[in-house]
């Protein structure tokens, strides 16, 4: 399987997940086509498609998750999202890609909850091709 969401992530979390203090990334959904990998659209004030990170699993609350990473306490009490996807790699895109660029080459929006890698299937090819480098693998 090598399938892709997009995702839009807030600033502060993605500098957190960069310096591996956050180990999971917590939704409320699950998509229903597989997926292990996310490409990253970092919010405002960055606007920039930045990361692509793969996921080794998908843990359902009440399952539980290690205590160590920033939110996991809160996940296992139940008082966070009901699903915590498990991040085993993070790469850094040598050349982020612009909002400007992403709306006028490939006609992207940020998703509000995530979009399924079929639908920017150009932008994708030029993501997995570009350079990037890797941040930190569990």
């Amino acid at each position: 399987m090598n399938n892709a969401i997009f995702v839009s992530i807030n600033p502060m979390a993605t500098d957190k997940i960069e310096k591996r203090i956050k180990t999971y990334e917590f939704r409320n959904y699950i998509p229903k086509k597989s997926f292990n990998k996310l490409y990253v659209y970092v919010t405002a004030p960055i606007c920039e498609l930045k990361y692509i990170m793969e996921i080794s699993n998908v843990v359902h609350t009440p399952q539980k998750i290690e205590d160590e990473g920033d939110g996991n306490n809160l996940f296992n009490e139940g008082k966070k999202a009901k699903y915590a996807y498990r991040i085993s790699k993070v790469y850094k895109l040598n050349k982020p890609i612009e909002l400007s660029l992403l709306k006028e080459k490939f006609n992207f929006t940020p998703p509000q909850s995530y979009a399924y890698q079929e639908r920017y299937q150009d932008l994708s090819k030029v993501i997995d091709e570009g350079e990037k480098k890797l941040i930190w693998k569990r």
